[in-house]
Parts: C-alpha cells; sequence; structure tokens
C-alpha cells in the first residue's frame, strides 16, 4: 500500500517550488542556448587536446551538443568527418556572433 501513495506524494513535491526554485529552471530554460554554446566551447578545448578513443569519445558529445543547438545533420557530418578542430572552432566563433 505504501507504493500508492508515493506517485501522489511526488506529484505535490513537484508542484510546490518555492518562487526562488521556479525562477531558477526558468533561468535555466531561457539560457540553455548559451550553456550549450558555453559546452560546446569547453568541448573544443578538449577535442584540441585529446588523441584515440578519448577523441571519439568527445566528437559524440560534440555532435549532441551540436544538435541541441539545431545545427544542420549535413553541417555535422562534414564537421565529423574533417575531423578538424579548427572548423569547428569556427563554428563556435559563428554562433557566439549570432548570439550578440
Amino acid at each position: 500500500m505504501p507504493t500508492e501513495a508515493a506517485p501522489h506524494a511526488q506529484e505535490n513535491a513537484v508542484a510546490e517550488r518555492s518562487k526562488y526554485q521556479e525562477k531558477i529552471i526558468k533561468n535555466y530554460y531561457e539560457n540553455r542556448e548559451a550553456i550549450s554554446l558555453q559546452r560546446l566551447s569547453e568541448l573544443v578545448t578538449e577535442l584540441y587536446l585529446a588523441e584515440g578513443k578519448a577523441r571519439e569519445r568527445h566528437w559524440k558529445n560534440i555532435v549532441g551538443a551540436l544538435e541541441k543547438l539545431k545545427i544542420p545533420a549535413s553541417r555535422i557530418e562534414q564537421l565529423v568527418k574533417k575531423d578538424n578542430p579548427a572548423l569547428l572552432a569556427k563554428l563556435v566563433e559563428e554562433l557566439l556572433a549570432k548570439q550578440k
């Protein structure tokens, strides 16, 4: 019987956010693109330094970040195929310029 009450308790817990928590959540969603772009910038730096399997792992993370930023799949494929961090860095610069 306690398992039946648990979902209801969780619903109330979600509904009872403080104004501070609501503000944090709202700010996160308002700034999600900037957050993703910052993460992509960090991944570019890591890509420059990575080799072998670590480099492959970074590319997977970069693809995910680019998809979140709604970069066309054709451009993502081109960047991955060329495996050139400088091209990716240029794209980040373009995205940063658009954001301002």
